[in-house]
């Protein structure tokens, strides 16, 4: 009781434009800390952010997310203190506003950017086959010709090292070690190539 009537002492004769700028200082502080210790453990999803799971579904990209909850959060935090930072400092209001503001929007880009960069590196591992077309492979298991059998090849996509089935059209086999080219993709899951012959 002895400590809230001291910060009641300590508040009360403040000016308002500084009483503002404590409000939302520790007010979206508390909120920003126990959002993100909710995350931590799994108890806090931002509904703008999206599900990794659905983005990859969804064939378009991970998206660049600005306006979330959590950089909401963010941005009036850092507007917060960095405002009665500039107050201590004695600058005006109108400079204190615009350097709040600034500060906060440079908060949100920040997050904005670290979760987009955190989401592509749990995005890139779906393997679309329709980025093998037109890529150079090494015959492993022999071809047989004229799409009489599968035979399997050895080639980079979306930037690591693959084995994946293929046939050819080509009228002879294609021999382990022999140089291909990818033609197409059939049924989502064959990829059809051609002697390289250059």
């Amino acid at each position: 009781m002895i400590r809230l009537l001291n910060i009641m002492d300590w508040f009360a004769p403040l000016p308002v434009f500084e009483k503002v700028y404590w409000c939302v200082a520790i007010f979206f502080s508390l909120l920003f800390l126990v959002q993100n210790t909710l995350s931590l453990f799994g108890g806090e999803h931002d509904q703008a952010m999206g599900d990794v799971d659905d983005v990859m579904d969804a064939d378009d990209g991970i998206g660049f997310q600005f306006f979330t909850i959590r950089n909401l959060f963010g941005f009036f935090t850092i507007f917060g203190w960095t405002g009665l930072a500039c107050i201590s400092s004695g600058l005006s209001t109108p400079l204190v506003v615009l350097i709040s503001v600034a500060a906060g929007l440079l908060m949100m880009l920040l997050m904005a950017t670290l979760f987009y960069y955190t989401a592509r590196l749990a995005y890139s591992g779906t393997l679309k086959m329709e980025n093998a077309v037109n890529a150079i492979a090494t015959v492993y298991l022999t071809i047989p010709r004229s799409r009489t059998g599968i035979g399997k090849v050895n080639l980079k996509v979306q930037g690591a090292f693959r084995e994946l089935d293929a046939m050819t059209d080509d009228g002879e086999d294609l021999r382990t070690g022999a140089i291909v080219s990818v033609r197409q993709v059939m049924n989502n899951e064959i990829l059809l190539v051609t002697k390289q012959t250059s």
